[in-house]
């Protein structure tokens, strides 16, 4: 197992997700401020995939420099809101599902009788 590769790409899907999510809260900004440029932001962003938030961030920029600047100061702030509690919140999640499942699928492997065949068999 390649903990520094599975690390260094963990931090890119993040990264590219906080993107995502400062893009949401530009275009809600825009929505009420300027309907024009929200219309444009998201245009331009239906041609970009935020799976590449780098390469995104450079065509906007090439385009509307003052948008991405806004994006990545949303971003960075979000990131930094949220960078203490993040590691905690996301052993705790991992915990509650994995929990969850496991107890779906013990609750699979007692059950008594098959469903799939109590509804087959012909009613008495």
């Amino acid at each position: 197992m390649d903990l520094r590769r599975i690390a260094r790409e963990t931090c890119d899907t993040l990264v590219n997700y906080l993107t995502y999510q400062a893009f949401r809260v530009i275009l809600d900004q825009l929505q009420e401020t300027n309907p024009a440029q929200h219309i444009w932001l998201q245009h331009f962003s239906a041609r970009y995939s935020f799976q590449y938030s780098s390469d995104y961030l450079q065509a906007l920029y090439k385009e509307k420099p003052d948008l991405a600047l806004r994006i990545m100061t949303v971003r960075a702030a979000l990131v930094e809101d949220m960078a203490d509690s993040l590691p905690e919140m996301s052993r705790t999640s991992i915990n509650q599902a994995n929990m969850a499942l496991r107890r779906t699928m013990l609750e699979h492997l007692t059950q008594m009788s098959d469903p799939i065949s109590e509804e087959e068999s012909p009613p008495s």
